[in-house]
């Protein structure tokens, strides 16, 4: 059975594979009962959300960027041949910057332990989509996302699919001020990771999600 968030109930999309995404992104995923993620998409270094996230540290926005080895050839590359880097330790630089930013909302100690695993050196060396969906399952489950989740390559997508590769999620579902802890400092930041809905109000996160205009 499909949780409430299902509202496109006879559709199917297909999405591109994101880094801890938007809550925005969440809630169009979580609008559809099927979804492919695209991790076939061609490399483009400009598309920087598939090892790319935001975050609301002291003083506002803070991009975190998971490292990526180059493929060999570019011109013919696709996402999934691009593969976690080494580079600079970011693994603990991620983890430290999370407790940092969140250590004091009022979840993130029931969260966090389901993340750590992603945050080691052991991590290195998988290909960034393999690596982005065992986040996105965690965080699916953690929200209680019943949306199936396929992962595809092919060029081809299957007829009647709703595109979204290309879409931007911020305009498409835009995600109504919630509670954020330094908001009466910061005012409200918009667009950022999921992570922030998800330590900042816990189990009403996915109800939340609802209220984005899809």
């Amino acid at each position: 059975m499909h949780s409430p968030l299902v509202i496109h109930h006879d559709l199917t999309a297909v999405l591109p594979p994101q880094y801890c995404g938007s809550c925005a992104y969440y809630a169009v995923l979580a609008s559809y009962p099927h979804v492919f993620i695209h991790d076939g998409m061609r490399y483009d270094k400009r598309f920087k959300s598939t090892h790319r996230t935001a975050i609301a540290d002291t003083r506002g926005v803070l991009e975190l960027t998971v490292p990526v080895a180059k493929p060999q050839s570019t011109s013919s590359a696709i996402w999934s041949d691009a593969t976690v880097s080494p580079h600079g330790g970011w693994w603990n630089i991620h983890l430290t910057a999370l407790e940092s930013a969140y250590g004091r909302t009022p979840f993130f100690e029931f969260y966090v332990d389901d993340f750590r695993e992603f945050f080691t050196q052991d991590v290195c060396g998988q290909r960034i989509t393999d690596y982005d969906a065992a986040i996105d399952s965690t965080i699916r489950r953690l929200l209680g996302i019943t949306t199936e989740v396929h992962h595809i390559y092919n060029k081809e997508l299957p007829e009647g699919i709703v595109d979204l590769r290309h879409a931007d999620f911020n305009s498409l579902a835009p995600v109504p001020p919630y509670y954020q802890i330094r908001a009466d400092r910061l005012g409200f930041i918009p667009e950022l990771s999921i992570l922030d809905l998800l330590f900042n109000l816990g189990p009403e996160a996915p109800l939340h999600l609802r209220k984005c205009r899809i």
